[in-house]
C-alpha cells in the first residue's frame, strides 16, 4: 500500500492548500453534480452519497452541495458534465490514471495531452496502464482520534483490507462495495472521517529514491491536479519517506 500512501500524503497537503483557495470546492461540486444524474437522493444513489461524504469531509458548505445536486438533476441550469478517465505514462515512466469531470471532452483531452508531453510523457490508449490499478474504497481518520490497534480491529471487522498510519493520519483501504459499511462502522463510533472516496491503487509500484527524479514526478502530478477538470490523480510511484521529507523542505 506504500505507493498509494505516499501519493495520498502529497495529495492531502496539496488539497489543504487548494481548499484555502476554494479550488477544491469547485471540483467537489462538479463530482456531486455528475453523481446526481443518477438521482438526487443519496439514500438510493450510493455514488452521490460517496461524493457528498467526500465534499463534507473537505468542508464544502451545505448550500454548495445542494446547489450541485440540483444542477445534476436538472433543477438548476448549468453546463452538461461528463466523467472521463485518462491514462498514460509520465516522467520516469510512472503509470498515471487521471479522473476528470468536464463539459468539453475534446478540450480536456488536448490540454492533458500537452501536460503529459511537456513532461516527457504521453497519454495512452484504454487499459494501457489501467491493468495495474485496482478500484478501492479509501478513508482517513486522524491519528489522535483512535489507537491504531482499536481502529484496525474495527475497520477489518467491517470489511477493510488494510490500515496504515502515515504521519498524523490513519489510512484505510477496502473493496469498493464495502466503503459505506466501513464508513458507517467508523461513524457509529463517533470518529471524524476526513476522507471518504473511491480511489485507484497500483498493484505494483516503481521506487523513486533519487531526489531530482522524485521532484520531477511530484511537480508533474501536482500540475495535473491543478487542472480545473481533474478530479483525482493516481500513480504507481513509491517515494521513500526521507526523500519526501527533503522535498517538503525545499
Amino acid at each position: 500500500m506504500s505507493g498509494h500512501s505516499h501519493w495520498a500524503t502529497i495529495r492531502r497537503k496539496k488539497d489543504a492548500k487548494d481548499a484555502k483557495k476554494g479550488k477544491i470546492f469547485s471540483k467537489l461540486a462538479k463530482a456531486i453534480s455528475v453523481a446526481a444524474r443518477g438521482g438526487g437522493d443519496p439514500g438510493s444513489n450510493y455514488k452521490l452519497k460517496t461524493a457528498i461524504d467526500q465534499a463534507r469531509s473537505q468542508g464544502l458548505p451545505k448550500d454548495n452541495i445542494e446547489r450541485a445536486i440540483r444542477k445534476g438533476t436538472g433543477e438548476e441550469g448549468g453546463a452538461s458534465l461528463e466523467e472521463v478517465v485518462y491514462e498514460g505514462v509520465g516522467p520516469e515512466k510512472i503509470q498515471v490514471m487521471v479522473d476528470c469531470v468536464t463539459d468539453n471532452r475534446n478540450r480536456t483531452t488536448t490540454e492533458l495531452r500537452k501536460l503529459f508531453e511537456k513532461r516527457g510523457g504521453r497519454l495512452g490508449e484504454p487499459n494501457s496502464v489501467a491493468w495495474n490499478f485496482e478500484r478501492k474504497g479509501h478513508l482517513v481518520v486522524p491519528v489522535e482520534a483512535i489507537a491504531y490497534e482499536t481502529l484496525f480491529d474495527l475497520a477489518v471487522e467491517a470489511g477493510a483490507e488494510d490500515v496504515e498510519t502515515i504521519g498524523d493520519q490513519q489510512d484505510i483501504l477496502c473493496g469498493p462495495a464495502n466503503l459505506e459499511v466501513v464508513r458507517k462502522a467508523l461513524a457509529d463510533q463517533g470518529l471524524a472521517i476526513t476522507v471518504c472516496e473511491l480511489t485507484r491503487v497500483p498493484k505494483s509500484t516503481e521506487k523513486i529514491d533519487d531526489k531530482a527524479k522524485a521532484a520531477k514526478i511530484v511537480e508533474f502530478v501536482n500540475e495535473l491536479q491543478d487542472h480545473d477538470d481533474v478530479n483525482a490523480v493516481n500513480a504507481n510511484f513509491d517515494i521513500p519517506d526521507d526523500v519526501l521529507a527533503e522535498l517538503s523542505e525545499t
